[in-house]
């Protein structure tokens, strides 16, 4: 939900604050330092002192985010609302990553994939219920958000999870410290690109479908019953295919179908406009994230927590890193935002050479 929500209200409010597509990429990129900062400290955190306090802490957190957003006074103070919302989805996002990695070998790939379903729930969710029944109103949206985390954290507080784990530690970690390993870089690599590229179609795609003459609450729907649906179904595809394919070689597909589908999304609006682009995107996009943390999760068994929130923290330094950039490419000129969006499929074949190239090394470690 918290994914989504930047990408949801940059309409509504750009028109209260009157907000260029420079300062827009300023808010992504207050989330972006906010989950990429607390990413850092989350799993060290949270391999001493237990996921449930880590995930409880992020959840008060992004209720003190929505809170501030719902007033958005002036471009600050938004912005403080940001890094506070991006720091409490990190903790949320690494803690319950690493609860579902605590699951045997065989089934971590297929697991985390069904963990991230809620995610795409929440990315269908957020845009549909803003776009038809709030009227795609910024303010109106942070209060159902603050209701929507009240329960949850509620849920958080009442239910047994387990304990800091005690593991073996096996494969590269054996050897040392978890940050010796070349393996885990190249892994945060991939994770880096593809947040990126996500990211960068929650936060700017509907502004482009709006650049293209599209109203705000169709396009907020593309967003829902394309993108978001697509995630959805995706994942519940791989959590059924990854019991038993290779996690490599679904991740390598699915990471070329996805430059290949951006692209077309930019240059065939129209069709992007009907939706089945978008929703194809999502849909080869869903195994990308969660199936990687699955293979970060197996290889650093001990420190898992840690190991997956460095992975993270790199994920979000891709949000961090990307949406300011296209921002500046879109420049002040309402139709530059597609522009800016072909940096998405050339980092999709970035993370296609790395996997490439990586290959053998790869493929060992999941065998």
């Amino acid at each position: 939900m918290l994914a989504s929500l930047l990408g949801t209200i940059v309409p509504s409010l750009g028109t209260i604050l009157s907000l260029s597509n420079t300062q827009v990429g300023y808010l992504a990129l207050s989330q972006g330092l906010g989950l990429a900062a607390t990413s850092v400290v989350a799993g060290a955190f949270m391999d001493a002192k237990g996921k449930k306090a880590g995930i409880i802490i992020g959840l008060l957190a992004s209720l003190i985010g929505l809170a501030i957003l719902s007033h958005p006074a002036s471009l600050g103070l938004s912005i403080l609302a940001m890094v506070i919302l991006g720091c409490g989805g990190s903790l949320v996002i690494v803690g319950s990553n690493a609860i579902a990695s605590d699951v045997p070998d065989n089934r971590r790939a297929a697991t985390i994939n069904f963990l991230n379903i809620f995610a795409g729930l929440g990315g269908f969710a957020t845009p549909f219920v803003a776009g038809n029944l709030l009227g795609a109103d910024a303010v109106k949206s942070a209060y159902c958000g603050i209701v929507i985390s009240a329960l949850a954290l509620a849920v958080a507080v009442f239910t047994p999870m387990p304990e800091k784990k005690q593991d073996h530690a096996s494969g590269d970690e054996e050897k040392g410290n978890i940050f010796r390993s070349g393996l885990l870089y190249v892994l945060a690599s991939i994770i880096f690109l593809y947040t990126a590229c996500e990211f960068g179609i929650w936060n700017w795609f509907p502004k482009f479908l709006i650049s293209t003459g599209i109203p705000t609450a169709k396009a907020l729907n593309i967003l829902s019953f394309g993108f978001a649906s697509g995630l959805l179904i995706g994942r519940m595809v791989a959590s059924k295919l990854l019991t038993k394919a290779s996690p490599y070689y679904v991740t390598l597909t699915c990471c070329v179908l996805m430059g290949v589908i951006t692209f077309g999304m930019l240059k065939a609006p129209s069709l992007a406009g009907g939706a089945p682009l978008v929703f194809l995107a999502g849909f080869v996009m869903a195994p990308i994230f969660p199936t990687t943390i699955a293979i970060v999760g197996r290889l650093f068994k001990k420190q898992a927590a840690t190991a997956i929130g460095f992975a993270i923290t790199c994920g979000f330094s891709g949000l961090v890193v990307s949406s300011p950039v296209i921002g500046w490419l879109s420049g002040t000129d309402a139709e530059g935002v597609g522009r800016g969006l072909l940096l998405l499929p050339a980092m999709s074949m970035i993370v296609v050479l790395i996997l490439i190239l990586f290959r053998s090394r790869l493929t060992a470690a999941h065998s």
